[in-house]
């Protein structure tokens, strides 16, 4: 039976200057930090903003993969791409909106019709990307095996 409420602890530990790692019991490696180069951080480090995205587009793709699974559908590669968008509505910085572009080869091309939507499906089942205030977007790209073959 599913719990109604589940905690993901993590811990943020500075290092100096704007940056540090976070960390969570059971899980490696450590992840280093900084504040984004724009906001006076390192470059070369994943940031806050970057650690968004990120779980926009892992949840997305574990969402994606359970329910193709669950309707039986087969495919051959799916790759993601996430843009996240960030701006200055009423003067306060925050993420503005979402942009996924998933790209998804198909084993067959009578799967097409399918693969859209549950690639639509798994936007509105992503539990990270339905939690956010700022909008999410899908803009999907699909190539079927006869596709990849004749290019």
């Amino acid at each position: 039976m599913m719990s109604e409420q589940y905690t993901y602890p993590v811990k943020a530990v500075w290092e100096g200057g704007r940056k540090g790692t976070v960390s969570a019991e059971g899980i490696t490696p450590s992840i280093r930090f900084s504040s984004p180069p724009e906001f006076k951080g390192d470059a070369g480090f994943w940031t806050p903003e970057h650690f968004l995205v990120a779980a926009v587009a892992s949840c997305y793709v574990a969402t994606f993969y359970a329910m193709a699974n669950n309707s039986k559908m087969e495919f051959r590669r799916l790759e993601l791409e996430v843009e996240g968008k960030l701006g200055k509505p009423q003067g306060k910085l925050r993420f503005t909106g979402m942009v996924l572009r998933p790209k998804l080869e198909l084993l067959r091309h009578e799967d097409r019709d399918r693969a859209i939507r549950l690639l639509e499906k798994a936007e509105q089942g992503c539990l990270i990307a339905h939690s956010l205030v700022c909008p999410v977007s899908v803009e999907p790209a699909i190539h079927d095996e006869e596709e990849i073959m004749a290019s």
